[in-house]
C-alpha cells in the first residue's frame, strides 16, 4: 500500500511539473509572440512616417573609416538628398580605372565639403568644375574628368594616404586638395583633434622627420570586434542597419547623444556673438597661433601639405590646393562677421587662408583662396552660400556655395593652364 501511495504522490508532482512548464512555455512564447508583434507595429509605423536611416561609413584598416561601395539612401542632415556611392566607395558616378584616352583627370581630395551630401551630386562643386572645363579652350580635343574621392571627418594627413593607397590607380592629372581651414589644421593633430579618442592615423614629428602614425589603426585591427566588422557578420549587420527601421532609430539616437558631446565645446555662448563657431570647427584657427599645441598643428599641416606636393610632381601631376570657407567667413551679415572678430580680438576671418596661401608662394605650388571670392558675392547679394537663412549661414556649401565653388575653380584651372601652355 505504501508503495502505491507514494507512486501516486510522484506520478502527481509529476503531472503537476509538467503543467507547470507548459504554462510557462506559453507564457514565455505570449511574451515573444507580443515584443515580435510591437517590434512589427513599431516598424511599420516608423516605414509609415517614413523615417529612414542611412549611414554609408564602415570601418577602414588604414583610414579609420571610408564610404561603403553600393550603399544609397536617404541624407537627411542639412536638407534632404538621396545619395549613392559608387561600386569603388566614392560619392560619384562610376569610374574606370583605366583612364580613358584623350582624357584629362581631375582627382578631388577634401572631406565633408568634398563628399557633398548636403546637395544632390549633379549640384556639386566637382560636377560643376567638370562641366565649365569642358568648355575651357585647352579642353577643346580633350574630355574633362572629375574624380570625387571627398570622406567626411578626414583631415590632410588620411586624404595623403588615400592618395597613395587609391588615388593613383586612376592615373589623375591634376590632384586638387581642398583644405577646410575651420577643422583640417586642428583635425591634423593628436592633440588638437575632437576625435581624438578614436582609431585614426596621424602624421607627427619624430627626429625632426614627419612620419606616419597609425598606432592606434594598428591596435583597433587587432581586435575581434573590427575581424567581425570585416567579414560576412559585418556586412549582415550592415544590411539589417539599412533596412530594419528600429535598429536604425537606435544608431541614429546614440549617434545624435554622440555628436551633442563631440560638439558640445564648439557650441555658440555668450563669447560667441556672432554666433562662428560652429559644432565641429574650432575658433583658434582664424588668429596666429597661440600655444604650442596650435603651432604644432600648424607645422604638421604645412609638412603635410608640401609632402603631398612633392609625391604629385614625382609622379609627373600637377598639385592646386584650394582653401574652403566657413559660414561665418563668408557671412553677408557684417554685424555677425564684426561681433565675431571682436570677440576673438581679430580684424580679418582670413588668416588662415591667407597663411596657406604664403606658404605656396614660398614652395611654388599654386594655392587659390574661395573665401574672400564667396564673401564678396554673398555681401553684394545679401545671400548665405553656406546653409540657410534660417540657419544663419552655419553649414557646409549650399548649392550656390557649390556653384560659385566650382565655377571659382574651373576659371582658375582654365586660366593656369592658358599660362603654362595648355593640357
Amino acid at each position: 500500500m505504501q508503495i502505491s501511495s507514494d507512486t501516486t504522490r510522484r506520478t502527481v508532482s509529476t503531472v503537476r511539473l509538467r503543467s507547470r512548464s507548459r504554462l510557462l512555455f506559453a507564457k514565455v512564447v505570449l511574451v515573444i509572440v507580443g515584443v515580435i508583434a510591437g517590434l512589427l507595429v513599431a516598424e511599420a509605423g516608423l516605414r509609415l512616417y517614413g523615417f529612414n536611416y542611412f549611414n554609408p561609413y564602415i570601418v577602414d584598416q588604414d583610414l579609420g573609416h571610408s564610404l561603403r561601395p553600393n550603399a544609397e539612401g536617404w541624407w537627411n542632415r542639412e536638407g534632404l538628398t538621396y545619395v549613392k556611392i559608387n561600386s569603388q566607395g566614392f560619392r560619384d558616378r562610376e569610374h574606370s580605372v583605366a583612364k580613358p584616352p584623350d582624357t584629362f583627370r581631375i582627382a578631388i581630395l577634401g572631406d565633408s565639403f568634398a563628399e557633398a551630401f548636403q546637395v544632390p551630386s549633379e549640384k556639386t562643386f566637382w560636377s560643376v568644375i567638370e562641366a565649365k572645363l569642358q568648355q575651357c579652350p585647352q579642353t577643346a580635343k580633350k574630355k574633362v574628368e572629375v574624380l570625387n574621392f571627398g570622406v567626411s571627418g578626414f583631415s590632410t594627413a588620411r586624404e595623403l594616404i588615400l592618395l597613395r593607397n587609391r588615388v593613383w590607380q586612376y592615373s589623375p592629372d591634376l590632384v586638387i586638395l581642398l583644405v577646410t581651414i575651420a577643422n583640417d589644421i586642428r583635425d591634423n593633430s593628436p592633440r588638437l583633434n575632437a576625435y581624438s579618442g578614436q582609431p585614426l592615423p596621424y602624421f607627427i614629428f619624430r627626429d625632426g622627420n614627419l612620419v606616419l602614425d597609425d598606432s592606434r589603426v594598428a591596435a583597433r585591427n587587432r581586435t575581434l570586434i573590427f575581424r567581425l566588422q570585416k567579414s560576412f557578420v559585418g556586412n549582415l549587420y550592415h544590411w539589417l542597419q539599412a533596412h530594419v527601421r528600429i535598429l536604425g532609430l537606435i544608431y541614429a539616437v546614440r549617434e545624435g547623444n554622440q555628436s551633442t558631446r563631440l560638439s558640445k565645446g564648439d557650441k555658440p555662448d555668450s563669447s560667441d556673438p556672432g554666433g562662428g563657431n560652429e559644432p565641429g570647427l574650432d575658433q583658434e584657427v582664424y588668429r596666429p597661433s597661440a600655444t604650442p599645441e596650435w603651432e604644432e598643428a600648424w607645422r604638421i599641416t604645412e609638412a603635410l601639405i608640401l609632402k603631398m606636393r612633392d609625391e604629385v610632381q614625382v609622379r609627373g601631376a600637377k598639385f592646386l590646393v584650394v582653401t574652403g570657407s566657413s559660414g561665418i567667413q563668408v557671412s553677408p551679415d557684417a554685424t555677425a562677421r564684426k561681433a565675431f572678430m571682436n570677440s576673438l580680438g581679430i580684424n580679418t576671418l582670413f588668416y588662415p587662408d591667407e597663411r596657406i596661401k604664403s606658404l605656396g608662394q614660398a614652395a611654388g605650388f599654386d594655392v587659390l583662396n574661395l573665401a574672400p571670392s564667396l564673401y564678396e558675392y554673398a555681401s553684394a547679394n545679401g545671400v548665405f552660400v553656406h546653409g540657410t537663412a534660417e540657419t544663419g549661414g552655419r553649414g557646409h556649401w549650399n548649392q550656390t556655395g557649390h556653384r560659385l565653388a566650382g565655377e571659382i575653380i574651373a576659371n582658375e584651372i582654365c586660366r593656369a593652364n592658358q599660362v603654362s601652355g595648355g593640357f
